[in-house]
């Protein structure tokens, strides 16, 4: 059994924080993309999906706006995301993966916080990019209002 109070290690010594979502197409991509360009060096960002799909091209625009890379990232399966270390901190950030998901223990901390989802967004690819936008946006203020200031997990 391992010690919860100790930080994981997966090749590191730093918390892992998993996103998922249902597709691990959007959302969850972004989310691990923003936590890794601003707090990688506190915390270790992986996604995964309850269904994984692909990344979606609009997810992928969105982020190279702010100089972050989706586009060599894969969609990943919950089981293939936790398979070499149980995260630290496991944040679902749709209600479908919530109520969907199998429970995904986190060694510190389950955390739910629903974004919008991007790609039910309608109309023309400049609308629907700007969904995109948001999207990204709502996620980045609510990271660094969870994990920019707080000192992280198992520290």
């Amino acid at each position: 059994m391992s010690d919860a109070s100790a930080p994981s290690t997966d090749g590191g010594d730093l918390p892992i924080v998993l996103f998922v979502c249902t597709h691990n197409s959007a959302r969850s991509q972004m989310a691990e993309g923003l936590l890794r360009a601003r707090f990688g060096d506190r915390y270790r960002a992986r996604s995964a999906g309850t269904a994984p799909s692909r990344v979606h091209p609009l997810a992928i625009r969105a982020m190279a706006e702010l100089d972050i890379a989706l586009d060599g990232h894969s969609s990943k399966t919950v089981d293939a995301a936790t398979a070499d270390a149980q995260p630290d901190i496991v944040v679902t950030v749709c209600d479908h993966a919530r109520d969907a998901c199998p429970y995904v223990p986190a060694r510190r901390e389950n955390l739910h916080q629903a974004f919008p989802d991007p790609s039910a967004a309608e109309g023309d690819e400049a609308a629907r990019l700007d969904a995109f936008r948001s999207a990204r946006d709502a996620i980045g203020r609510w990271l660094d209002g969870r994990f920019g200031s707080a000192a992280p997990a198992g520290a």
